[in-house]
């Protein structure tokens, strides 16, 4: 059982089906039953006239935002199908360790990050970014998301442009499919999944899932868990290493009882 700590147990991982391949290999590498069910779907913004006009302008930016890693896969890769290249002098930050591997990844090296709370707040934080008064900021993200980040920017006397490189939507799922599946827990990564999983869910799957085990990366996941009424709400640390490590501990005590 030591090299196997989720022997038998089964886990709902609902990260978006192209990000959850890893989390789900280390599952059944645990000895656990991956149970693959999306709470979202990612797609690449169209590469229309205003967007390429917009990334053209990256040149005239002093610093570059990635929020997600979705942001660095779809910015890149929007950057490359407009034919504007990364410029080399740029200033890059990130909201996560996450996006900053996927960076690295690309050959970018030199990366402002938070290094312990890993969200907008973490990153407004540093010292890098409190004296951006007359400096133009790009932050590229999904449609929509929390304007906390731009705000305070603008506030501190930053330009702020927001570059929507891909959208998120909620997918076509069925909640009465998780119900069926009974998993032992389940792992949410965003509150906008957690959201979309709570309004397909009637009134005796709720009653019966909120029962489960919910393993979230952040506090405001948590705080949204909690207002929804699930019972079990387990807070991780980030990434996919801090989701396994939480079942992992979870499955430890629960083997011991």
């Amino acid at each position: 059982m030591a090299d196997r700590p989720l022997a038998g147990l089964k886990i709902a991982v609902t990260r978006p089906s192209d990000q959850a391949v890893q989390l789900a290999q280390h599952i059944e590498q645990s000895g656990g039953v991956p149970l693959l069910f999306p709470l979202l779907e990612i797609e690449a913004a169209e590469i229309t006239p205003t967007l390429s006009e917009q990334l053209s302008r990256l040149s005239q930016s002093d610093l570059a935002i990635f929020i997600s890693p979705n942001a660095v896969q779809y910015g890149m890769a929007a950057l490359r199908a407009a034919g504007v290249p990364f410029p080399s002098a740029l200033k890059i930050a990130t909201v996560g360790q996450g996006s900053a591997r996927a960076l690295r990844e690309l050959g970018i090296a030199d990366i402002i990050a938070p290094t312990e709370r890993f969200d907008s707040e973490g990153l407004l934080a540093l010292p890098d970014l409190q004296d951006v008064a007359g400096r133009r900021v790009m932050i590229f993200r999904g449609n929509g998301g929390r304007e906390l980040l731009g705000d305070t920017l603008a506030a501190r006397g930053a330009e702020v442009e927001y570059v929507e490189c891909y959208r998120r939507s909620k997918p076509a799922q069925d909640g009465a499919a998780l119900l069926a599946a009974a998993p032992d827990a389940i792992t949410v990564t965003s509150s906008e999944a957690l959201g979309y999983l709570w309004q397909m869910l009637d009134e005796q799957a709720r009653s019966v899932l909120r029962d489960t085990p919910l393993f979230v990366p952040h506090a405001r996941i948590a705080e949204l868990a909690h207002q929804q009424g699930w019972q079990q709400v387990l807070p991780t640390a980030s990434g996919d290493d801090g989701l396994l490590a939480g079942l992992v501990a979870w499955a430890e005590t629960k083997g011991s009882r």
